[in-house]
């Protein structure tokens, strides 16, 4: 590892230790983890086979692994992208408020512990909010900013980018900026902030990866 490599990565976990103390204090449950296949380590650790599971839309997730493991065949998996009609996804999105587990990744963490997220549909923050027994967000440490303004910031320099992966048809993917838009197509509707959990203690169980994944 270079000197370089090395000073990153010192940065990243001292980051992560005072994001994962604020987090805790707002009891959550929190494990850091240097990247993807201890995500998947620990997700293997967290959610007992046989459970129901459900997620929400997120690159993260497909980039660590954990939807792979999902689809293993040890657990109930709720699969939205297995859904042939918009009807089925729909049906899919209610169940998944049922799930003992549901799993998304943050848009941005804060650095005093504020979980943000920006949805389109609104299934997920849906789900984030209310239904599911557990909600397991997987987050990597470049998504820590330092306050809801800057999170704000994060999702208008980063929309434009999942709008493309989306091969939606909305200003933001011709221009490259975010704009705001009356895009049928439109995927910055919802706008969330997780100030706590101190009422369902441990109901948020976060992974945080020093590596770096997702948008």
């Amino acid at each position: 590892m270079s000197l370089r490599e090395d000073l990153w990565l010192w940065k990243k976990e001292r980051i992560a230790e005072y994001l994962a103390n604020n987090l805790r204090k707002k009891k959550h449950e929190v494990w850091v983890v240097k990247d993807r296949e201890e995500v998947v380590e620990k997700v293997k650790e967290i959610v007992p086979e046989g459970a129901t599971v459900a997620v929400g839309g997120s690159l993260t997730l497909a980039d660590t692994g954990v939807l792979d493991l999902l689809r293993s065949g040890k657990y109930n998996f709720l699969d939205r992208y297995s859904a042939k009609t918009r009807e089925e996804v729909e049906e899919i999105y209610r169940k998944s408020f049922w799930a003992d587990y549901y799993f998304t990744s943050a848009n941005a963490i804060t650095e005093d512990g504020k979980l943000v997220f920006l949805d389109g549909n609104g299934n997920r923050v849906a789900a984030v909010v209310y239904g599911p027994r557990n909600v397991v967000v997987v987050a990597s440490v470049n998504k820590v900013v330092k306050n809801v303004g800057e999170a704000r910031e994060r999702l208008r320099y980063i929309s434009p980018m999942n709008s493309k992966r989306l091969n939606l048809e909305t200003p933001c993917t011709k221009t490259g900026f975010c704009a705001d838009c009356s895009s049928p197509q439109r995927i910055c509707d919802y706008f969330l902030v997780v100030e706590s959990g101190v009422r369902q203690p441990g109901r948020f169980k976060v992974i945080l990866t020093l590596e770096d994944l997702g948008l």
